[in-house]
Formats: structure tokens, C-alpha cells, sequence
């Protein structure tokens, strides 16, 4: 399945802890698209937010941050792992 990272800048700051609320929100979400969320990452002091994904398509881990919680990310990249 394809991975993604995708990057959130979110106005006005971001807490590791809005982040963490967040993604358990996208775990409950997931499944109904077929989607994975694996990982983020959060740069408080920034606003920006880097989710790690497996999905279908963008759009579908583009989905599940928008019925989870509404805040879908700025851009989605599709990435390969490296050693």
C-alpha cells in the first residue's frame, strides 16, 4: 500500500497535546477507508504538524482527517521509506 506524509500548518499554534487528541480521533476513523495512520510529528513552536500514512490514495487519508476532526492537511506527499 502506498505511504504518505502529509503536512499541517496549523494558525495560531499547535500542542503535542491537540496533536495526540487528534490522531486518536484518526485511529477510530481509519478503518471505515482503509487507511493507517502510522506516526507524527509535531513542531510546537512552528504550527506545523507531519503525519506518516499508509492509504489507497491521498484522498482517502485526506478523508479521515476530515471526518475525524476536520483538519486535513496543507499538502500530502507520497513518500518511500529509506534505510
Amino acid at each position: 500500500m502506498p505511504l504518505y506524509m502529509d503536512v499541517h500548518t496549523i494558525t495560531g499554534g499547535v500542542t503535542v497535546t491537540d496533536v495526540a487528541q487528534a490522531h486518536k480521533a484518526d485511529l477510530q476513523k481509519q478503518g471505515e477507508h482503509d487507511v493507517n495512520y502510522l506516526r507524527y510529528w509535531v513542531d510546537e513552536q512552528h504550527g506545523k504538524v507531519f503525519c506518516l500514512v499508509e492509504a489507497p490514495s491521498a484522498e482517502a487519508a485526506a478523508t479521515v482527517h476530515r471526518e475525524a476532526h476536520g483538519l486535513v492537511a496543507d499538502e500530502i506527499f507520497q513518500v518511500q521509506e529509506g534505510c
